[in-house]
């Protein structure tokens, strides 16, 4: 409690944050908002529009009274040195609470770099949350915990291990991939994780590429299966889950970490490999999928994954009907930051479809870019509206409003 009155005596006191971050546009709520997923009614009334019949009606509410600033930081996901221009943050300090009034920004990734011991990390995600929620939306929480070869807290504090992802379909073993799923799901918890990058739905087509043991199988039922039982073990630890990398790097050669990556394959052959292999986690119900950087000659528009309509809107959330949270990889990776400035990835990934921008290499960058954007009118506010009343249902499900 007493962490918890100084965190609170702090954001109070605090009048301003580092000079690294522009400080453009206010962040506090406005009384009315102009245009929130708004259609007139025939009274003459403004009735938010729902995304789907599931909507809840608190979210509604809720978005009615968030500013523009507040609505375009819920649809990011940063590391917290992204917001203070520091390195290997560990705990939350001035210069962070007030970057997060500001950035009030939807979520946060943590990597070993933030981990220190047990008690260390439950302190940071705990007081990240309590920040958040002063700030009136809670956090998601996040990691890359695949299990093998991709961990973030196993390799850090040696909690129980799980095998490569390759182990589990290689044996067909789907009850071992679930209890993989639970014990993912245990460890993040546990240390206030509340959303997990994974699991891996890439099929092994190629040898050369990025992802290797990290791949289920070169067999898309079997991706397809293993993928929903380790989204099953997470779901059972009140875990978020997301499939990652649509529409599939496995059958590539490069690394999008490093560079720009295409792939050559028809739309019949990723609907009969990748699509497949994807399908089985999203009838799982999925929280998330993740949309690669890799640029697919089947989408026709040269663009990477996260920037193209037809890869995000026609092909996952029409074609596959994937109704959860669409978020990009890392904005931070050679294939966009090569090419892309972060405003210009942001606001492309933002009019393609995608929902939640994972880690932009300048938050204050992309944010004014998709303001700017929203104000010239070459962005509607609408489309803002319809990925946050998306997030905030998730967030509503999951107790974080």
């Amino acid at each position: 409690m007493k962490r918890f009155a100084a965190l609170t005596a702090a954001l109070i006191m605090f009048t301003g944050c580092s000079q690294t971050i522009e400080n453009t546009t206010d962040s506090q709520p406005e009384e009315t908002t102009s245009s929130a997923a708004e259609t007139t009614s025939e009274d003459g009334t403004d009735a938010v529009q729902p995304v789907t019949k599931e909507t809840p009606p608190y979210a509604e509410s809720k978005l009615r009274t968030m500013s523009l600033r507040q609505k375009v930081c819920q649809m990011f996901i940063v590391t917290p040195e992204e917001l203070t221009g520091y390195e290997g943050m560990t705990y939350v300090d001035d210069t962070l609470l007030g970057c997060c009034q500001i950035y009030p920004v939807g979520g946060f990734i943590l990597f070993n770099q933030n981990i220190m011991d047990g008690a260390q990390l439950a302190t940071f995600t705990g007081d990240l949350q309590y920040v958040s929620r002063n700030n009136g939306i809670g956090a998601f929480i996040s990691a890359d915990e695949e299990g093998g070869s991709v961990t973030r807290i196993q390799s850090a504090l040696w909690t129980e291990a799980v095998n490569d992802m390759s182990f589990y379909g290689a044996n067909n073993d789907a009850a071992g991939a679930e209890y993989a799923g639970g014990v993912l799901g245990s460890t993040l918890r546990d240390y206030g994780f509340n959303l997990d990058f994974a699991p891996v739905a890439d099929v092994n087509l190629n040898s050369g590429n990025e992802l290797g043991s990290r791949i289920f199988s070169s067999d898309p039922a079997v991706v397809s299966q293993m993928s929903a039982a380790v989204i099953k073990g997470l779901h059972s630890q009140n875990v978020c889950a997301t499939l990652k990398h649509f529409p599939g790097l496995g059958a590539g050669s490069g690394n999008t970490h490093e560079g720009s990556v295409k792939i050559d394959r028809t739309l019949d052959q990723l609907r009969a490999c990748e699509f497949t292999a994807f399908q089985g986690g999203i009838e799982a119900d999925a929280d998330f999928v993740m949309v690669g950087h890799q640029i697919t000659s089947a989408s026709g528009d040269d663009l990477p994954g996260d920037l193209s309509k037809v890869v995000v809107t026609d092909w996952l959330r029409n074609e596959l009907n994937f109704q959860g949270i669409i978020i990009s990889d890392s904005h931070s990776m050679g294939a966009i930051t090569s090419s892309f400035t972060p405003a210009d990835a942001a606001v492309k990934a933002i009019e393609a479809g995608v929902d939640i921008i994972l880690m932009p290499s300048d938050i204050a960058s992309a944010v004014n870019g998709i303001e700017g954007a929203v104000l010239s009118g070459s962005l509607s506010e609408e489309r803002i509206n319809e990925s946050v009343l998306r997030i905030l249902s998730k967030k509503y499900e999951m107790g974080l409003i």
